[in-house]
């Protein structure tokens, strides 16, 4: 009765950021479990490796380029897709940057404009053309936010900065809007909120902006703050995306899952 809860056969799915991180995990993760997957990323070439990587353990996935802040692109993207699949059942809302990390009276508006453009902007430019393809159901939207949405931190030197905490502000009420607009469909719209994760080309961002020695000092300050005592893992993440992309939560919509180790269960 429940042996085949988890597989996503004869699905399509979509996976935005894919070129790299939480995205490949993503995408082969979705791969194992059956479904057809997209690579998309504005790096092609890293989107290519995803692919090839899960047709490598015999999955079914193929790459597209798309940037998701430019609405032509992501035009482009969609209309080869509803054009070689005419449809989608799946949408991982992945892609995502992070600028340097600078406390908000030094922040430019460059900066903000920039991050937002990808992380918020390219989240509604993206979903509303899967949203006119899902229909009328049913379908599985994830988004990414983040715990940098749920809690502030602040260590003693920039580590989060406030244009990307406000955009995954943003699409947690993105998401659970959608998912008000949409549950007569069937279509669940659902957020995941990560916590400190290495492996991601994010923590190469944020590492980028700071000195070898604010580095050595978060590192400790986080490990400390984190319940379980470590970072996350990419991979660590699969298993929830799976659960959230098949019929295994088909009665769970408008939902913000932390997965951070414990960190937005304390006060600190």
């Amino acid at each position: 009765m429940f042996e085949n809860l988890f597989r996503l056969d004869r699905k399509v799915a979509i996976v935005t950021g894919a070129g790299n991180g939480l995205g490949r995990a993503f995408s082969l993760g979705l791969a194992a479990h059956g479904a057809t997957v997209i690579c998309a990323d504005r790096n092609l070439e890293g989107a290519d490796e995803t692919a090839s990587l899960a047709k490598q353990s015999r999955g079914v996935a193929e790459a597209l380029h798309v940037d998701v802040a430019d609405e032509s692109s992501v035009d482009t993207m969609w209309n080869k897709i509803a054009a070689e699949y005419g449809r989608i059942d799946i949408l991982i809302n992945n892609a995502g940057i992070a600028t340097k990390t600078a406390r908000t009276h030094e922040f430019s508006l460059e900066d903000w404009d920039q991050l937002m453009a990808i992380n918020l902007r390219g989240v509604f430019l993206v979903t509303r053309r899967a949203l006119a393809l899902m229909l009328p159901g049913p379908g599985s939207i994830i988004n990414i936010a983040s715990i940098a949405a749920l809690r502030g931190y602040w260590s003693g030197f920039p580590s989060l900065a406030v244009n990307y905490s406000t955009s995954k502000a943003g699409v947690i009420g993105f998401t659970r809007q959608v998912a008000a607009e949409y549950a007569k469909e069937k279509i669940r719209v659902n957020a995941i909120a990560p916590g400190w994760h290495g492996g991601t080309a994010l923590g190469a961002a944020r590492r980028a902006s700071v000195t070898p020695d604010e580095i050595a000092a978060f590192e400790e300050a986080i490990h400390r703050r984190i319940p379980m005592g470590h970072r996350g893992t990419p991979d660590d993440l699969v298993g929830l995306v799976v659960y959230l992309a098949s019929d295994a939560s088909h009665y769970v919509t408008g939902q913000v899952i932390a997965h951070d180790g414990g960190w937005d269960a304390i006060v600190a």
